[in-house]
């Protein structure tokens, strides 16, 4: 099966740059969201992200202009039906990933694969909610879509072959490397990357160091791009301890217990660059 069209569940970070590298490899596609607003906001986003590939000469107004043609934005799960994936790509929540994942198993027919961008729920588990699990499916992009290469594959129990095969083409023919994961909680990337996040900030919160240092510390010392502290503010502090909150319920091991300070700061609101304050100040 080769997958031509793409629904998108969610206009927000992960939703609208999924959009924009189907729409730019050539796929059509319908961005769902729940009202105008939200989607228009992630219409805009979209554009502004297309303009700064023009800049950086990897891209052309020309095909500027064909991607935009190529997204059709909705707020009628209607629009679904007749495509040959729709990805779920709503906030890390699992009560809200399986409402709308029972609305699309409701729209769209049989043929139709049903994808869900979670980084950290069970496939297993939500493919078992589909009146047809085999043709479900995890695919795991990464922040920014744009830009990071890799996507996540990941097989529920009742994944079948066919499903399989047809989502590592898809995710190839749109410019990613996918890598084949088992159903795990965090799958791989995760599992290995939120448990050192957590890990910044009990380091932060005992006050070895200063955020900066620690940051600093890990990109220096360890060549990482951008420090943990830094990441969890761009990945979304409410995200980061909804995954390890997972873990910890999942593998009932104290080694995944979310870091105080971060249940603290998310309490109070402070989720990184989304809200103009996670560890760091942003302007907004």
């Amino acid at each position: 099966m080769k997958i031509k069209s793409v629904g998108i569940i969610g206009a927000g970070t992960m939703g609208n740059g999924i959009a924009q590298v189907c729409a730019v490899a050539g796929l059509d596609v319908v961005m769902i969201d729940i009202n105008e607003a939200a989607i228009e906001r992630g219409i805009t986003n979209i554009k502004r992200s297309l303009d700064r590939l023009i800049k950086k000469e990897t891209l052309t107004e020309a095909q500027k202009d064909l991607a935009l043609q190529r997204i059709k934005g909705s707020t009628a799960y209607a629009d679904l039906k007749g495509l040959s994936l729709v990805i779920e790509a709503a906030t890390e929540n699992q009560a809200i990933k399986e409402k709308i994942l029972k609305q699309i198993d409701e729209t769209v027919g049989k043929e139709t694969i049903i994808a869900t961008n979670t980084s950290s729920l069970s496939i297993t588990q939500l493919a078992a909610l589909n009146s047809s699990p085999e043709r479900f499916i995890g695919m795991h992009f990464f922040n920014p879509p744009p830009l990071m290469a890799l996507v996540e594959v990941i097989r529920g129990l009742q994944t079948s072959d066919q499903t399989h095969e047809a989502i590592i083409a898809m995710a190839k023919a749109i410019g990613k490397e996918p890598i084949t994961v088992k159903n795990s909680p965090g799958f791989v990337v995760n599992r290995i990357l939120l448990p050192m996040i957590n890990e910044a900030f009990f380091v932060l919160a005992e006050g070895l160091a200063s955020a900066e240092d620690i940051d600093a510390g890990m990109k220096l010392g360890c060549n990482q791009p951008i420090g943990p502290l830094a990441l969890a503010d761009l990945i979304g502090l409410d995200t980061c301890l909804a995954i390890m909150e997972v873990y910890f319920g999942n593998f009932n091991d104290s080694k995944y217990r979310p870091c105080p300070l971060l249940r603290e700061m998310v309490a109070a609101g402070y989720l990184g660059r989304k809200t103009g304050r996670g560890v760091y100040h942003y302007d907004t």
